[in-house]
């Protein structure tokens, strides 16, 4: 971000002439513009307001649309949040739509507008303008990426073609291409529509924001529901095949015959009206702003998936195409042409996503951003507690991961995923997260319990109080990426049965009940890592042999934690 405005004054720019109405024009509703406008309405009666958009609707829920595919919200005006009626009769702000900002005159602060239905051009003054395009999904340049059948999904009229063609076709088949949050919730509502799925991705692993190991359980899920995954192979071509259908020519020079194709590869920031402004685009493809959400142009401000903005648990800057962000970014720029002290805090990347009933959620920086980020003083645990007492009926598994720093305990992210109780979990550590939490704060958190709901020790203690015990001694941890190579003895203190149904290889089995009978067998003189069915049991083994001189470590997570790792092709 550029550097902090010095008064609040200096972020409301006076007006043109004293007979002038000061005048906002906002480029784009959706989330960050809607709010914007909304709210400067709320602070400021005395401004005019005016909303331009290139689109049919100026806000529309557009994190609804692929459920509006798969017929779970069955009626279109769902989607609708308001309407250019209601802005105009509750805020007295205008709405164009169907209108598209087509040049910015930063001197003279004029936009120039062009109407898309008949053509006609004209300029709107502004003494504030507000710019939030938006990011437009990527199209790449690949032979038929413009066939009939291949959709995007940004709109509301796009996600109405594609209801069209699956009905109008007949439609059978679909490939979704990219694995990301929209291309599993597309691929979740194609399944809906009664459709065969394939899902092609270019990377080794579906929701790339998580930990790869984080994302195992939930491709084991996905394929148990009958979707086929196509990892490591990106998108080459894109055929026409038999009559209306169509097919995609893989990387590997695989063929998928397939009735429609879903594009959701990523999206890409809507700069174009601010890189020909001269306004400057940041290293990560975003508007650059402060952290008022104001541009270089003291009469420019920029909101929503358009912008970069800071990353607080790594200093970093990020591009974030998430609503909750815009929705709170257009709020702060509002506040700051009201001429009011504000400033946006940054963003943690707290998401969510429900696939096939199965749910993964994360919070904050994942393993491998941390090391992106050059971060090494951190350390991590994995658990798999039941997500309500295990003694009460329907208790479901959540696989969880907290990382946090070393040695001081700040939390720096979280990941989960399982069938219930996930989305609970992470939102209580992106809580504690935004107050610069530490895992003292999570062992103590005080939470809701009764047997149907959680545990006396909710996940959330748990992980707490696993980190806690790293961090003072408690349970020196081994790192499950180091088996391979470590002189450690490795030692899976599970019964016999469970040893001779599946264990790591290279690891022999000595039993947690008879440990105390037989643990002089044990070397003192190498360290001896120790492994369990999801860590509890190797714990106990460890607090033990340490208590008699021996160097033992846990191998965070257990068995489960190992097979997730090799389910992901970790070593």
């Amino acid at each position: 971000m550029a550097a902090e405005p010095t008064s609040a004054s200096q972020s409301a720019p006076s007006p043109r002439s004293p007979t002038e109405r000061r005048r906002v024009v906002i480029v784009g509703g959706v989330a960050g513009g809607a709010s914007c406008a909304a709210r400067l309405r709320r602070l400021d009666e005395s401004l005019e307001i005016a909303v331009i958009d290139r689109g049919p609707y100026v806000s529309f829920a557009n994190c609804g649309l692929p459920y509006y595919v798969g017929n779970v919200i069955a009626d279109e005006r769902k989607l609708l949040m308001a309407s250019p009626e209601s802005f105009r009769q509750r805020f007295n702000i205008e709405v164009f739509t169907d209108t598209e900002a087509t040049a910015i005159d930063r001197t003279a602060r004029n936009l120039t507008v062009r109407d898309l239905k008949s053509g006609a051009e004209r300029t709107e003054r502004y003494d504030v303008l507000v710019l939030s395009p938006g990011a437009a999904p990527i199209r790449p340049p690949i032979p038929g990426v413009d066939l009939d059948g291949v959709f995007a999904v940004r709109s509301i009229p796009d996600s109405r073609r594609i209801r069209a063609w699956i009905d109008e076709h007949g439609a059978k088949s679909a490939v979704v291409v990219g694995g990301g949050f929209i291309g599993l919730e597309m691929m979740e509502n194609l399944v809906h529509r009664g459709l065969s799925v394939t899902i092609l991705e270019k990377l080794t692993q579906v929701m790339p924001p998580v930990d790869p190991e984080m994302a195992a359980p939930l491709m084991k899920h996905i394929e148990a529901e009958g979707v086929t995954l196509r990892l490591g192979d990106g998108l080459a071509a894109i055929e026409s095949g038999v009559g209306a259908g169509l097919v995609v020519v893989a990387e590997s020079g695989t063929r998928l015959e397939t009735d429609l194709v879903i594009l959701a590869i990523g999206v890409r920031p809507e700069t174009g009206l601010a890189r020909a402004a001269g306004l400057p685009i940041g290293a990560r493809g975003g508007i650059v702003v402060d952290g008022a959400m104001r541009t270089e142009d003291p009469h420019i401000w920029a909101v929503g998936d358009v912008v970069e903005v800071e990353d607080v648990l790594t200093g970093q800057e990020t591009v974030l195409p998430l609503a909750g962000p815009a929705n709170r970014q257009g709020r702060v720029a509002a506040e700051s042409i009201a001429g009011r002290r504000t400033h946006f805090r940054g963003v943690q990347a707290t998401a969510v996503v429900g696939v096939l009933g199965m749910t993964i959620a994360s919070t904050g920086a994942s393993e491998k951003g941390l090391k992106r980020a050059g971060v090494t003083d951190f350390a991590k645990v994995y658990l798999h507690p039941g997500h309500h007492a295990g003694y009460y009926p329907g208790a479901q598994p959540i696989h969880l991961k907290l990382l946090f720093s070393v040695p001081d305990g700040r939390i720096l992210g979280a990941q989960a995923v399982g069938h219930e109780g996930v989305d609970k979990r992470i939102d209580v550590i992106a809580t504690a997260i935004q107050f610069r939490g530490t895992v003292h704060d999570l062992a103590e958190v005080e939470l809701s319990y009764a047997p149907q709901f959680g545990a006396a020790k909710d996940p959330v203690n748990l992980a707490g109080m696993l980190a806690e015990n790293v961090l003072n001694g408690d349970m020196p941890i081994a790192d499950w990426d180091a088996i391979a190579t470590t002189e450690a003895l490795l030692v899976d203190v599970r019964e016999p049965h469970e040893y001779e149904a599946g264990h790591p290889p290279g690891f022999i089995n000595l039993p947690l009940s008879a440990m105390r009978e037989r643990y002089c067998e044990l070397p003192k003189d190498r360290e001896i890592w120790l492994s369990c069915g999801v860590g509890q049991r190797a714990y106990y083994a460890t607090r033990f042999l340490a208590q008699h001189g021996y160097a033992a470590k846990n191998l965070t997570g257990g068995y489960t934690t190992y097979r997730q790792r090799t389910a992901a092709g970790l070593p």
